[in-house]
């Protein structure tokens, strides 16, 4: 019968009759190079969703807050993600990055709110 190899090095591998890898390091290689583009990917957007986060929670001490549109392009917001919207009953979008959202209002201006129901989660 032939020995099985490793998926990673091609080393032999002794052992167990359903092992895949030599060692936990070809096992951690192997799969790292599966995810790498993956892992990259959700890396970069969640970078973006924190970085829009430190923002609306840096112009928003008092939990309520008006600001223009200007201020958050400076400081680097990116409007494009978002991890949730809520409509209220009125017919207002609220848009949030975790628990720090924000309302667009009149004349690029926008209103900046803190969802408090989120910090207990």
């Amino acid at each position: 019968m032939e020995k099985k190899k490793c998926l990673e090095c091609g080393e032999p591998i002794l052992g167990r009759s359903d092992k895949k890898f030599c060692s936990d390091l070809c096992r951690n290689a192997h799969n790292n190079k599966l995810n790498s583009d993956v892992n990259n990917y959700v890396r970069h957007v969640n970078n973006i969703l924190r970085k829009n986060r430190r923002i609306l929670q840096e112009l928003n001490p008092n939990d309520k807050a008006k600001v223009h549109k200007d201020k958050l392009a400076e400081k680097g917001f990116n409007f494009n993600f978002i991890t949730g919207i809520y409509q209220t009953r009125k017919g207002s979008t609220y848009y949030f990055c975790y628990e720090y959202g924000y309302l667009p209002i009149e004349d690029n201006f926008y209103f900046l709110v803190i969802n408090k129901r989120g910090r207990d989660i």
